[in-house]
């Protein structure tokens, strides 16, 4: 991996490898983006300033999907392409019918986050624990104990689920059995900073996007950095998709804490670079 750049300008994006190439700003002017979600080949995308979820359009356009009102705003698609919302303001597992919301499975008190979905339409939400909750809408606590739980990913095997712990820098790893439910907790990958949104690629590598340091960073399990991509302000998750599936989708933004959200109000930007080892696991439908 190339050296990392000691000063990146406002609206400029590097990427830190050593075959360098050009990156895109699909999107401005949005506030704190979130949860890149690569469905049906489209990119769709949480505003938390906002309170909605939107699918990015050409032309630096985005249409609303969602107006759930309610951030963090975190969702993932079912393998019948169905759309579940987790709100934390509720502390409920939603779930979109093409109009409104309507509850799925109660979370239990606590601010709940992250979401991933499996091939086999479970669903893995963390927030105050890590719980799955089955198709038939029954939930279940499966581990406790993060310091602060963010993004999610499942390996392409559908057997491990890694867990970004932000502020422990950690990659927290389970094994998964054969009935959804988790075990064999380890450290995945210590890392040197905070990770928020992570996803696997073909090559059992994970992208994590980095808050304070502005970049996402591809590793290797126990913590071989493999590549980096550096933009201007908060990298907050990371997505690959495209035809492909070799398109790193980046949602950026700059951060001024969560009872601030309107002061991020057009700052939010998606950004985009084709990177060598296509995408794997989930969140992907």
């Amino acid at each position: 991996m190339s050296e990392r750049p000691t000063v990146t300008r406002p609206g400029e994006v590097q990427i830190t490898r050593e075959a360098h190439v050009p990156a895109q700003i699909l999107l401005k002017g949005r506030g704190l983006v979130e949860c890149p979600r690569w469905h049906k080949g489209e990119l769709w995308f949480a505003d938390w300033t906002s309170g909605e979820i939107r699918v990015l359009e050409e032309k630096g356009q985005s249409r609303l999907v969602v107006p759930a009102k309610a951030p963090p705003l975190s969702f993932d698609f079912s393998p019948e392409n169905k759309l579940f919302v987790v709100q934390s303001a509720s502390s409920s597992l939603m779930r979109f019918d093409g109009e409104g919301l309507k509850e799925f499975a109660a979370l239990g008190p606590g601010r709940w986050n992250e979401i991933v979905i499996d091939a086999a339409g479970r669903i893995y939400v963390n927030g105050p624990s890590l719980m799955l909750i089955l198709p038939d809408g029954s939930v279940e606590t499966q581990a406790e104990g993060f310091q602060f739980p963010n993004g999610m990913a499942l390996s392409q095997d559908g057997c491990t689920l890694v867990c970004a712990e932000s502020w422990a820098r950690l990659l927290t790893a389970f094994d998964v059995a054969p009935d959804g439910r988790l075990g064999n907790r380890r450290i995945w990958a210590e890392l040197p900073g905070p990770p928020d949104g992570i996803c696997f690629d073909s090559q059992g590598a994970i992208w994590y996007a980095d808050v304070p340091n502005a970049y996402c960073r591809r590793v290797r399990e126990g913590g071989e950095m493999l590549d980096e991509m550096k933009v201007d302000r908060g990298a907050f998750a990371c997505m690959l998709g495209g035809d492909n599936r070799s398109t790193l989708f980046i949602t950026t933004a700059r951060w001024f804490g969560m009872d601030k959200m309107d002061q991020m109000a057009g700052t939010g930007q998606i950004v985009s670079v084709e990177v060598n080892a296509p995408g794997a696991g989930w969140p992907y439908n």
